[in-house]
């Protein structure tokens, strides 16, 4: 696996090192030691999917709150996606800053994403589904969101969006959200 650091501290793109021969190839998508070796989560929960039927939909972007507070790791399955990360951890250098990384089913990276961000994705191609795994179990009392068209955020979604549910459409904005101690 190779883990390349992302723009916010903690955040990693992680792609496949393949071994490759004529009949196709063969990589790990999860090795304990590799991701306790980047300092990483490496205990997963809950492993959940979604598909998204329509390009430009957006979901997201969500977060758990302590003692909730979940890492997870996104994969594309199929299709194409653009994953975005906010920083919402308290005192943190990057807090409020975003990052967005193309990820898809031809490509097969992964978003390794912090406890502490809010996680959000726009679909680029119909019937897109996702792969999570979860450091911790879902907790509705703990749940929460940003707004995914927050002027303070200013996310450049690559896509005009053309559908968001209607509990994502009402999530407040970063100036309305406390930080998150993770």
């Amino acid at each position: 696996m190779i883990f390349t650091p992302l723009a916010l501290d903690g955040a990693f793109r992680i792609e496949l090192e393949k071994r490759e021969d004529a009949r196709g190839f063969f990589a790990r998508l999860f090795c304990a030691e590799e991701f306790a070796r980047h300092g990483l989560e490496s205990r997963w929960v809950q492993m959940n999917t979604s598909l998204s039927r329509c390009p430009g939909t957006v979901r997201g972007l969500h977060f758990q709150r302590p003692p909730a507070a979940e890492a997870k790791v996104i994969r594309c399955m199929r299709g194409a996606i653009f994953d975005v990360i906010v920083d919402l951890r308290k005192g943190s250098g990057s807090f409020g800053k975003w990052v967005g990384v193309d990820i898809n089913q031809a490509n097969r990276s992964m978003v390794y994403v912090p406890k502490g961000f809010a996680h959000g994705f726009q679909t680029l191609e119909p019937d897109t589904e996702l792969l999570y795994l979860h450091s911790a179990p879902y907790a509705a009392a703990h749940e929460g969101g940003l707004h995914y068209a927050d002027a303070d955020l200013a996310i450049r979604w690559p896509r005009e969006v053309t559908e968001v549910s209607a509990r994502d459409a009402t999530h407040p904005g970063l100036a309305q959200t406390d930080p998150i101690v993770a």
